[in-house]
């Protein structure tokens, strides 16, 4: 385990290192931005759909995670957002290919993996949108640099750069359930570079997920409490190569649904990274992550606590050099290395429901790696451009092991168990034909795979009165998928787009019911996904509106002890998703919007006993410029109070965000 002392004294190195190289740094001539290696000219062969700072900074919630269900088909494993989900449920995953909480979807922020590196969850209330600059949501299958995970798709999140920050920005808000955000930045010029810095504090008594008809006196609000900082700085080396260098630290800290149900988890990421814009192209990125959660489960029926999974540290560490040297106007070539090491480990202790006594003790954990070579390229013929890419993955899964001891001493389980390691290997190849300027065909085939994060292969968990089991055996998931679509500009403002897609992912991993109230993680046959992709976006004058729909038809093939799974939906696997926003922009200052989103009726579970119900949303926003540099910001979540189920088992259902109203202010300075 890398040790807290090491880990503090690389976050100060890589904090403290750039502000220092930019103060000696006075050459004016060099600008820096503060972005990685644009898109290739093969990348659009694969679909993207983009989020603008504009949109970031509109949003009715504040939360980076209901901006992504702009997406149509972008999911957590839960309805729940980061205020009343546990943290562990809030994998990312698209084209309902869902079925467990792990992301299958490979988030990154500044080309650093997002994912905690023992659960595989996305720490979504630690990503402020107003740091960002724009989001590029690719579904389908990733290789080449975008390395290994990216199953479901790759969702590539960008620091805001220095034109997007102002010198200084303060916002407070207020809002039902005394509620607060508070948000803070600053950023300055140092020589040719810059450093920004900005902290985020959101808290709330919430509001309660159980129904009023079945509410319990043990029953509370869903609280939260959360912070987060971030320092970013940018600084030139030599014309055309900057160094880029991230800090973040957050913690928070949840109750879900009963007096006692607390659950917290907090992180320390620092990455450095080299970019260079000249004729040889270089991304060069290292990164280190250290990750803690704790988690209390309540029972529903005594109300005691049944388990505090009290300590699960984790540290992940990685990098990636990426290089795509001159070859050739007619052709772009990127070749390169990556590597992720997991280490993680659980203490948890076993409590009896009917005495509050401590009956058990647990400790587990294992590490988990992938190195990876890639290779792609682009070939231009004339209006044709054609890409191709393969990688090679070496994993490994080691040290893994669980023990239970009694709490006299006596030893329950002690399991080693046996180390793994495989090469598993990947492609994709696209083609893009650009017919007019305002009409592109695209076609795309791909491969790609997943590891079991370390929390399936090694932590059990309830969601009472549901106990699910870990599984030490899981296979790795391979995805297959084909994928073909267009894009047209129909009138000026105006595009769309349509893309067709069938996906298989084989050795999937799911909850797998094999008991009452007892399921255990398992890989099933294969998860077979396909169906459509709408979007489209169009600009009249100060009026803009933007739409995506994904109806995806999901089956799950199975034999063996998951056999009557065969031919059902995977669970939390909606059909239909969609999505529009409506904004109107008089000023630069003054916005008005609403969107509504609309989910499918989608299964609780494996076995499709329980149902939750569709549901439609309605969200606005509105600010107003009092001053050149203050304005007074209104946002209203769910207007028409709409219930929405992110929970059902039997009779036992919680509810997700009900009407919330905020009042604020904003203050930019530049």
């Amino acid at each position: 385990m890398i040790t807290l002392l090491a880990r503090t004294s690389l976050l100060a190195f890589v904090i403290g290192t750039p502000a220092a190289y930019a103060q000696e740094s006075a050459d004016p001539l060099i600008i820096v931005t503060g972005k990685g290696l644009d898109q290739t000219k093969g990348d659009p062969a694969y679909g993207s759909v983009e989020i603008d700072r504009a949109r970031l900074t509109s949003e009715a919630s504040g939360r980076i995670e209901n901006i992504l269900a702009d997406v149509a088909g972008f999911q957590q494993f839960r309805r729940s957002d980061s205020r009343s989900a546990n943290p562990s449920a809030q994998g990312a995953t698209l084209r309902a290919l869902g079925g467990n909480a792990s992301s299958r979807t490979l988030v990154l922020l500044d080309g650093v993996p997002q994912a905690d590196p023992f659960f595989g969850y996305i720490p979504f209330s630690a990503i402020t949108p107003e740091r960002l600059s724009s989001i590029r949501v690719t579904r389908g299958g990733g290789n080449g640099a975008f390395g290994a995970g990216a199953v479901a798709g790759t969702i590539e999140l960008n620091s805001a750069g220095r034109t997007d920050l102002p010198d200084a920005a303060l916002s407070a808000f207020y809002g039902s359930g005394n509620a607060s955000e508070l948000s803070a930045g600053l950023a300055a010029d140092l020589g040719a570079g810059f450093v920004s810095i900005s902290g985020r504090r959101d808290r709330g008594d919430g509001f309660y997920t159980a129904p009023s008809a079945t509410r319990q006196p043990t029953d509370v609000r869903a609280a939260y409490d959360s912070w987060s900082t971030g320092l970013r700085a940018v600084a030139p080396l030599t014309d055309g190569v900057e160094l880029q260098f991230r800090g973040l630290l957050f913690q928070d800290n949840r109750t879900l649904r009963f007096a006692g149900a607390d659950s917290s988890s907090e992180g320390q990421d620092a990455s450095i990274r080299i970019v260079s814009q000249g004729r040889w192209q270089v991304d060069a990125l290292a990164y280190i992550q250290a990750r803690n959660f704790t988690n209390i489960v309540i029972s529903a029926t005594s109300f005691r606590k049944t388990l505090d999974q009290r300590n699960t540290p984790s540290t992940g560490v990685g990098g990636k050099i990426e290089v795509r040297p001159p070859v050739g106007g007619d052709h772009q070539l990127r070749m390169g290395v990556d590597a992720r090491l997991s280490e993680g480990e659980l203490f948890e202790d076993v409590y009896s429901g009917v005495t509050g006594l401590i009956t058990a003790r647990r400790n587990a954990g294992g590490n988990s790696a992938t190195f990876s070579v890639f290779a792609e390229n682009d070939w231009t013929l004339g209006d044709l451009t054609l890409t191709g890419g393969i990688r090679a993955d070496r994993w490994t899964i080691t040290n893994g092991f669980f023990a239970e001891r009694a709490t006299n001493g006596t030893v329950v389980r002690d399991d080693v168990f046996a180390d793994r390691a495989s090469w598993q290997s990947s492609a994709r190849v696209g083609a893009l034909y650009t017919a007019t300027d305002g009409l592109a065909f695209r076609a795309a085939a791909y491969t790609g795979f997943r590891l079991p994060t370390l929390n399936e292969l090694y932590r059990p968990f309830t969601v009472f009165p549901v106990a699910t089991r870990a599984n030490e055996a899981l296979n790795v998931e391979k995805l297959r998928g084909v994928e073909a679509g267009f894009d047209v500009r129909p009138a000026n403002g105006v595009t769309l787009g349509a893309t067709l897609f069938y996906n298989r992912l084989n050795d999937a991993i799911a909850n797998v019911t094999i008991g009452n109230n007892l399921r255990q993680r398992g890989n099933v046959d294969a998860v077979i996904a396909k169906g459509i992709e709408l979007s489209s976006e169009a600009q009249f004058g100060a009026v803009s509106v933007a739409g995506s729909y994904a109806f995806s038809h999901s089956k799950v093939r199975a034999s063996g002890i998951a056999s009557g799974l065969n031919g059902l939906t995977p669970a939390q696997s909606p059909r239909h998703a969609a999505n529009a926003t409506v904004r109107w922009t008089p000023s630069a200052d003054a916005i008005l919007s609403a969107t509504a989103r609309y989910v499918g009726a989608q299964f609780e579970d494996d076995l499709e006993a329980n149902i939750l119900p569709s549901a439609l949303t309605f969200d606005g926003f509105a600010q107003i410029p009092l001053t050149r540099q203050i304005a007074l910001t209104g946002r209203v979540e769910n207007i028409l109070n709409e219930q929405v189920v992110t929970r059902k088992v039997g009779t036992s259902i919680d509810l997700g965000t009900p009407r919330i109203f905020w009042i604020g202010l904003k203050f930019s300075a530049r």
